[in-house]
């Protein structure tokens, strides 16, 4: 198998050269990515003599070949390990300004991702966005350990052991044989809550984060399958797949709907999303406002409709 791993400017790319002997150790041909901040913590001379390859950061090298193009298409396997929060960003939003990314955007392989940071900025609410973007796109990210960090910091954020972050792609790649088993099929899946209107700004709904919808629309899609995935309210965004077509409910009756439409005709329905089993009776077009005399609104609740 061919291997890109990515290394990128962290205090734990010395780790990397350890996952990097395991995977050759294993009998893979691994072509090492570093970028000019990695090499400041370990040099190119050793992760070609660990390799046994050349070892091109640069998107301009190797011009001749189209080697930014050419690893991520050759490539049976990619991952940026240690990967930084700089590089999560970068990786969301689809930056190339550096041979990874560039190979991030070609490659049409699984994409491991191994974060290693302080605890804060593991924390922190645009990496939190980003790595639910990536995941929804169907990169695994692996969660970071906890222990010691840089200095004397302790916390999450630190990078997964490499026998840890190779047993866990390992387990990750014995999913392939299952591509291609629902070549043809078309699945219509439900994910993440609805929302019934009390006002024009306030609504009854179920707590749901969409993960166990998005998760299965992902593995649908990956064995071959054409997805529909109605989508309610959730806290990740919706998975980005060619074949995967995402469409937008709020209410149980708009999930009704949108299922008696897209499920007519399909192979199979999916029901994983987190259906309000109420709503108000009479929801007024108007915000309804707080009292002078503290009294609070009563609200009378009817059944809504049994999708399933």
């Amino acid at each position: 198998m061919r291997i890109v791993l990515g290394v990128t400017g962290g205090i734990a790319a010395y780790k990397a050269a350890l996952l990097l002997r395991l995977m050759t150790e294993d009998g893979h041909e691994v072509h090492v990515v570093p970028t000019n901040s990695a090499l400041n913590f370990v040099g190119k001379a050793t992760w070609e003599a660990l390799s046994g390859q050349p070892v091109y950061n640069d998107t301009f090298e190797a011009v001749e070949e189209v080697n930014h193009v050419l690893q991520g298409r050759q490539a049976d396997l990619v991952i940026i390990a240690p990967a930084t929060a700089n590089s999560l960003a970068k990786a969301a939003t689809g930056l190339a300004d550096d041979l990874i990314g560039n190979i991030l955007l070609t490659a049409t392989v699984p994409v491991v991702m191994a974060p290693a940071m302080h605890t804060e900025m593991w924390e922190n609410a645009a990496t939190k966005a980003n790595v639910a973007t990536l995941r929804g796109r169907g990169v695994h990210v692996i969660e970071p350990a906890v222990g010691r960090l840089t200095g004397v910091d302790t916390g999450k954020g630190r990078f997964p052991e490499p026998d840890d972050i190779w047993s866990q792609t390992k387990a990750l790649l014995t999913e392939t044989p299952s591509q291609g088993k629902l070549e043809g099929k078309r699945v219509v899946i439900s994910a993440g809550g609805t929302r019934e209107a009390l006002d024009p700004v306030r609504y009854l709904g179920n707590r749901s984060s969409g993960k166990q919808g998005v998760a299965l629309a992902l593995a649908a899609a990956r064995a071959g399958a054409d997805v529909t995935l109605i989508a309610g309210a959730m806290d990740i965004a919706p998975p980005q797949h060619q074949n995967i077509a995402v469409v937008s409910i709020e209410s149980t009756r708009d999930l009704l709907d949108a299922v008696l439409h897209h499920a007519e005709g399909k192979d199979g329905l999916i029901m994983a999303a987190a259906v309000a089993d109420f709503r108000p009776a009479a929801a007024t077009d108007e915000k309804i406002k707080k009292q002078d005399d503290n009294s609070a609104p009563t609200i009378v609740l009817e059944q809504t409709e049994d999708v399933l």
